[in-house]
């Protein structure tokens, strides 16, 4: 995830008054999947005959080039009319979209051959291999300016690193087109999660003569775009309230998709959202603050748990110099010194857990279907006693009596009453400690911790694809997510052993990702987790199987369906 796109991200889970995007977008809350992968509250019956289904957003769409996306409205939207080698299913499983079934894997795991199925482009045109050669190397191009193409690739795709920092030219790029239908793409090393990351909105084709043809204009409107996915984007004249969303009658899976209209209208008001939805011209409406608790009991609520974890950060050195955080016993007594549970039932009260982990639960699954979360547990839970005798301890070892520590949090109504309830709990539990609250705006926040100017920060990371990776090697040293003074050798050389020469033994990489994050939380209490976070919406029951995903695009439309309505 980086900069910009946690920009996004933290604006919405950390200003915590808007629910899912207030900032990037995206308002409606998706619905939790049931066993079925569909969603539960719709009744499953026979079609209604008008499939027409009718959202909101928060935002207008940024871009829909996808090279330049880069915030959930777009990969949203990118999600449900355009597909890529693969497309996240029902159970949030990587399966193959454009591709035609598995791809063929060298020996070594470096190099993929994919068969592409016969699909179409929305003009009748087919979707070719050369569309993803275009497609990735347009992305990697520094030229373009793509937040995510180089982000996404380098240290992934072979040469992606050198071609994004202009040293090498984007036509070295491992991708090629050995025929029409036939793709090969070499990686740098191997990537257990690679198929995961064809699903990302990055990875997407486009047709290099129609956006040769379009040039400028490529993507600044419905009219000058072609699409490969279940829904066609229509209505949309690249800055408006409203679009819509149609079923694409080329797609090669079409007969599966019921919908025949999504009508989508930007609604930045929380309470006319409600209105909407209580009115009945909307199907699904977000629910935050003070809409979440009045209707928490309503039968049309539905909640969802998102793999976001957020946490508080611990600065061992600051301007130079050591903090008191540098001491172990003091971090220890801190990362169990408050109750999550009362934070996520008085203070959030909006579905979300107390975090004892850093990779979150229901996430991530191996070949035997058993959660990562399962192999270390709960870890530095809640224990007021145990925090007291380590903060002695610590504060012994340290020569002192009491110290004011500052606490780093963003300036939202709802982040200030949980930065108030942490303050709390820890000067109520550890006698001499005083927290001093400085409350900034999320771009300031951003600054001080690049610059690694402060000293407990609460902080937070979503996944950028479906792998305990994308959380674990945030902390190894030099990350540019690690600016917080930590650093431990043993925790490094099990996340580089990951990535490295047990990329291809999925027990033993498994093992080590665990016993890095044990070392981080439990060891070391480098961090200490705070929840992973929950949402909660209003949909009617006539709506059924929308699906919400975990990364990529936030919801598919592929699959839902009206029933009952009428």
């Amino acid at each position: 995830m980086n900069r910009k796109k946690m920009y996004w991200f933290l604006c919405l889970v950390l200003g915590l008054g808007f629910f899912l995007a207030a900032c990037s977008g995206n308002s409606d809350a998706p619905a939790p999947e049931n066993s079925e992968g569909g969603t539960e509250g719709g009744a499953s019956g026979e079609l209604d005959s008008e499939q027409v289904l009718n959202l909101m957003e928060s935002a207008e769409i940024p871009t829909m080039d996808s090279a330049l996306a880069e915030d959930t409205v777009a990969f949203n939207i990118l999600n449900n009319v355009n597909e890529g080698l693969y497309r996240l299913n029902q159970e949030n499983l990587a399966e193959p979209a454009m591709a035609e079934g598995e791809p063929e894997v060298s020996e070594d795991g470096l190099t993929y051959t994919f068969k592409l199925r016969e699909a179409n482009w929305s003009d009748g045109t087919p979707v070719t291999a050369q569309d993803f050669v275009f497609s990735w190397q347009r992305a990697v191009d520094p030229a373009t300016g793509s937040p995510y193409g180089p982000y996404m690739m380098a240290g992934t795709i072979k040469n992606a690193a050198a071609i994004a920092e202009g040293k090498m030219d984007k036509a070295e790029l491992g991708i090629e087109a050995t025929d029409e239908k036939t793709l090969v793409v070499t990686l740098e090393r191997p990537v257990p999660y690679f198929l995961s990351l064809m699903s990302f909105g990055t990875f997407l084709p486009q047709k290099e003569d129609f956006v040769a043809e379009k040039g400028g204009a490529y993507a600044s409107n419905s009219d000058n775009l072609l699409f490969n996915g279940p829904f066609i984007l229509t209505n949309w004249d690249g800055t408006g309230l409203t679009w819509s969303m149609e079923k694409n009658p080329e797609y090669w899976d079409a007969e599966t998709v019921k919908l025949q209209t999504i009508n989508v209208d930007v609604v930045k008001d929380a309470g006319t959202g409600l209105n909407l939805y209580n009115s009945g011209e909307k199907d699904r409406t977000g629910l935050s603050g003070e809409f979440a608790m009045q209707y928490a009991d309503d039968p049309e609520v539905i909640r969802i748990l998102e793999p976001s974890i957020f946490y508080m950060k611990f600065n061992q050195e600051r301007n130079g110099q050591p903090t008191v955080l540098a001491n172990e016993n003091i971090r220890r007594a801190i990362s169990l010194a408050f109750n999550k549970q009362d934070l996520v039932d008085v203070v959030l009260a909006n579905g979300s857990l107390p975090a004892n982990y850093l990779v979150p639960t229901e996430f991530t699954f191996d070949e035997n279907k058993e959660d990562f979360r399962d192999v270390n547990g709960d870890m530095n839970e809640y224990n007021a006693e145990e925090a007291k005798k380590l903060w002695a301890q610590g504060m012994e070892e340290e020569g002192l009596t009491e110290v004011t520590i500052e606490y780093l949090g963003d300036d939202t109504e709802t982040a200030k009453k949980m930065n108030e309830y942490l303050k709390a709990q820890l000067e109520e539990n550890l006698e001499g400690l005083t927290i001093s609250i400085k409350t900034v705006p999320f771009n300031v926040r951003l600054d001080l911790d690049e610059a690694q100017d402060y000293e407990i920060q609460n902080s937070g990371w979503g996944p950028d694809y479906q792998d305990p990776m994308t959380f674990i090697d945030l902390f190894v040293t030099g990350s540019p997510q690690n600016k917080m003074g930590y650093s431990n050798p043993e925790f490094d050389a099990l996340v580089e052993s990951a990535k490295g020469e047990l990329a291809l033994d999925i027990p033993a990489r498994w093992d080590a990702m665990a016993q890095a994050e044990r070392i981080l939380i439990e060891e070391d209490a480098a961090i200490a987790p705070i929840y992973q976070r929950g949402g909660m919406a209003l949909q009617k029951p006539y709506v059924n199987d929308i699906v919400v995903h975990p990364f990529g695009g936030d919801y598919s439309y592929k699959w839902a369906y009206i029933s009952g309505k009428q």
